[in-house]
């Protein structure tokens, strides 16, 4: 596996500010860093062509960018002649761009400026109207069968030389409106393509993987989204609207289909409440057909970072969903703007000068007495428009002036109190930089860009209620396509925090690790203690779908892991805390070979080989110097059965330390050799053998056993949460020992991994690429689906006979784990072990009252 990207480590930060310096954002230029062979040109293209000086704007610079990627094959003189069209604005697209690299690798410097002008479509511009007409001109010339011909009609639309360089968005707009003109609306003019959406096979809505074994509750999962609140439902085209017409657009836009988003903030990290929005969101998208879009609501610059954008495409990735499309708030700004203008002029809002004290007085105060407006609400039009403009061209600062939607007053509802629609923030913005200084709410934004995307059900929790009557209100003032919100009960755990300012607190003052910390519940900290995904889906499917909040216990959460581990993880012998045993009846090379399976129920888990010697490990616990009638394990003149070992074992004598600690104890092996009878077992302990020629046994550097971070069973509510911190909440223990079928194993659930992602991350760019066909330069600065967000050390994991399920923590390091490692697997120089207990074998006692 090659060293994880980290954008911390100076070269790479050195690298990322270069890219940034010639004019890329700092999520693309971060981006650009990834591999480092298109980086390494990149950067030999700036350096050559000194474009830190050149002055591009970010969207010249990305296209710079898209050069490095496609220029492998062209010369430095090829180059400088391309990035001499961008820095002109000859060139303004990819299209362009990938056009004059094929051309200049066919025809090298001295270059014919008329010819590459007339191959890069350099000085073509379209205006819609002509768009049209070319278009027209194609259909009669290559008349489609019907709608089932679209795609293959706007692709073959595009590379006639007319439309080639036409925007990719007019051209299909264009197309669909000439479909729907000659064939009707697509719910009723597809030929044979039109059926009621096919509901997937009786399967989990998360996609298939190695993470999601046959034995996942698959029936509970179809069921959610066939009863209850999400059988309730309306089908597309049933939310009511205030003109036909948009019902009508929708249902062409969308072919009929469901359309949902889930749309995070990215001002932190996921958390497990979260997976139960990505599971209703994306879940019944997948259940009827339909797409899910993963919407970014950027719209606050002063808490987001590059970070929790690409963790949060991880997350939705790693629990089985991909994005229908990715897409930001902020790709929608001027659209918004002009919208809020649009308000304005229908004398649907104002800008107000009170402060929060003043508004909060004309609401009604603390006591929620009478209602009254501000003076600022009956200016005029004109007026408002002004100092709409005056708030964006910089006049006022933060908190001087808001944009308010002039709603009812009157109404029971503070969502209809003349709620914000924009402020003044002083903030450059991760995308479009300083361009703007008023940014728009949640509020104003949420619903119109559901309404841009088409979405069909905007599902969300409860605690949005009575936010759906300012949605309804804001989009039919508007006029604009109203998407039915419809809400469910949000899923919080008890026992531990998931508020992000709280978890914050906790990071800075070395409570925990970090943000993914195995104690913590955000989604990050339980794929690092090894919990499988498709176990938390297991979850949030088998509480159900309703409008009532789910407050669950973690021990059932806990549950749950371990019910889904319990027929998919492989077992191995493993042994916390070693003493030795020597067995003195056998020779000194004494050496049985055991095959044996990881698994006693399912045999697609494969089998382990190991050694059986004449030296042996066995745990601390499972020996006792003082016998007693109610102990069943190993002790002085007692026999035990090994777990799947050959014979069972007898205890003569054992060894002290100076302490009075035992050191090693001294059995004999009860092979009935000596012509005695073999007792016969009350119980049966692990094991492991000491046998260097196979590597056994591994000797684990680490093991990390967690148990609640928190002493109260609410620490949220407490009034010092920080006074409940649970003091040992983790134990380390160093020496643990496993048998050496782990190495096998850890390679095999690495590369099954590996695998696995390649082939959905494929899969994703493919369907992505697809969906965003006319968007390409929207979102050049978007996270990317990678099959490394997929695989991670957390994917091996196993059950520790006896002891818990474990998985190996990301700051393990297995050489054998490499992808350069060609080697049988086992140890190498370096390596390092480190193991977390993501679940015990059953519900800690002391769980409830630590």
């Amino acid at each position: 596996m090659p060293p994880k990207f980290d954008p911390n480590d100076p070269a790479v930060a050195e690298l990322i500010a270069s890219f940034e310096a010639i004019g890329l954002s700092k999520p693309k230029a971060t981006d650009a860093a990834r591999n480092p062979k298109n980086a390494a040109t990149l950067k030999e293209i700036a350096d050559q062509n000194d474009l830190k000086g050149k002055g591009l704007n970010e969207k010249q610079a990305s296209l710079v960018a898209t050069l490095a990627v496609q220029a492998g094959n062209l010369g430095s003189t090829e180059r400088a002649h391309i990035v001499t069209g961008i820095s002109e604005g000859k060139l303004k697209s990819v299209d362009q761009v990938s056009a004059a690299v094929k051309y200049l690798e066919a025809h090298p410097a001295p270059v014919n400026e008329e010819e590459f002008d007339k191959e890069c479509g350099v000085g073509v511009e379209l205006t819609p109207e002509q768009v049209n007409e070319f278009v027209r001109s194609h259909f009669e010339a290559q008349p489609p069968e019907g709608w089932s011909s679209l795609m293959a009609f706007i692709n073959s639309a595009k590379a006639t030389p007319t439309l080639r360089w036409a925007p990719p968005l007019e051209v299909k707009t264009s197309v669909e409106k000439l479909f729907t003109e000659r064939f009707g609306p697509k719910e009723t003019g597809t030929k044979g393509k039109n059926k009621e959406p096919k509901a997937p096979a009786k399967t989990a809505a998360a996609a298939p993987s190695s993470e999601s074994p046959a034995t996942s509750s698959k029936l509970a999962e179809r069921t959610v989204f066939e009863e209850g609140f999400l059988g309730k439902l309306h089908k597309p085209g049933g939310n009511a609207q205030i003109h036909p017409h948009l019902r009508e657009q929708h249902l062409t836009a969308t072919g009929g289909k469901v359309f949902t988003r889930f749309p995070p903030e990215p001002n932190g990290f996921l958390h497990i409440g979260h997976s139960k929005a990505i599971f209703v969101n994306f879940g019944y998208a997948a259940h009827y057909g339909g797409h899910c879009y993963l919407r970014y609501d950027d719209t606050n610059p002063e808490a987001e970072e590059a970070r929790y954008f690409e963790s949060i495409l991880e997350m939705v990735r790693w629990l089985g969903f991909e994005p229908y499309r990715i897409t930001y708030s902020s790709d929608h700004f001027q659209t918004l703007h002009d919208l809020a203008v649009e308000l304005i002029k229908r004398d649907r809002a104002y800008v107000c000068h009170c402060t929060g004290e003043e508004i909060k007085a004309n609401r009604g105060g603390e006591e929620r007495g009478p209602r009254k407006a501000c003076s600022h609400r009956s200016r005029p039009i004109e007026e408002s428009i002004a100092e709409f403009a005056g708030m964006r061209d910089g006049k006022y600062q933060p908190g001087e002036a808001i944009l308010r939607m002039k709603q009812d007053l009157e109404d029971g509802n503070p969502q209809m109190w003349d709620l914000v629609a924009y402020r003044v923030l002083n903030a450059p913005h991760h995308r479009t930089g300083a361009k703007w200084r008023i940014y728009p709410t949640y509020d104003f934004t949420h619903c119109l860009c559901d309404s841009f995307e088409n979405i069909s059900h905007s599902l969300c929790t409860t605690e949005f209620i009575t936010a759906r009557q300012s949605y309804d209100w804001l989009c039919d003032a508007l006029e604009v396509y109203k998407p039915r919100q419809s809400e469910y009960g949000r899923l919080n755990l008890t026992g531990t925090i998931m508020s992000k300012r709280k978890i914050l607190k906790l990071v800075r003052e070395k409570y925990v690790r970090d943000w993914d910390d195995p104690r913590l519940y955000t989604l990050i900290a339980l794929r690092r203690r090894g919990v499988p995904p498709q176990a938390i889906l297991n979850f949030v499917s088998g509480l159900g779908v309703s409008t009532a909040t789910t407050n669950i216990q973690t021990v059932r959460f806990e549950q749950t892991v371990r019910q889904y581990l319990e027929n998919t993880a492989p077992r191995l012998l493993m042994v916390l805390k070693p003493l030795k045993v020597t067995l003195e009846n056998v020779t000194e090379d004494y050496l049985e070979m055991i095959e044996k399976p990881l698994h006693p129920k399912v045999s697609e888990l494969g089998k382990s080989t190991i050694p059986f010697t004449r030296t042996l490990y066995i745990d601390a616990e499972d020996f006792r110097v003082q016998d007693s009638k109610d102990y069943f394990r190993l002790a002085p003149g007692k026999t035990v059965g090994l777990f799947q070992g050959p014979h069972p074992i007898t205890c003569t004598s054992y060894k002290t330390d100076a302490e009075g600690n035992v050191t090693e104890l001294v059995c004999k092996l009860e092979d009935g050799k000596d012509g005695k009878p073999v007792p016969k077992p009350k119980a049966f302990i692990q094991w492991v053998a000491e046998h260097a020629a196979s590597g056994s046994p591994v000797r684990v550097d680490e093991t990390r056993i967690f148990l609640p971070l928190f002493t109260s069973d609410n620490p949220a509510a407490e009034d010092n949460f920080l006074d409940h911190i649970n003091p040992n909440s983790e134990e380390v223990i160093k020496g643990a020992m496993i048998e050496v079928g782990f190495w096998s194993l850890a390679k095999t659930a690495i590369s099954a991994a590996r695998k696995d992602a390649e082939a959905r991350t494929t899969k994703a760019k493919a369907a992505i690429a697809e969906a965003d066909k006319g968007h390409e330069e929207e979102h050049g600065d978007a996270p990317v689906a990678t099959a490394e967000q997929l695989v991670g050390n957390e994917v091996v994991r196993f059950q520790g006979l006896r002891v818990g399920y474990f998985a190996l923590d990301k700051e393990a390091k297995l050489g054998c784990l490499q992808d350069s490692d060609t080697g049988a697997p086992g140890r190498r120089d370096g390596d390092v072990v480190i193991l977390n207990r993501i679940v015990s074998l059953k519900e800690d006692s002391g769980k409830s009252a630590v």
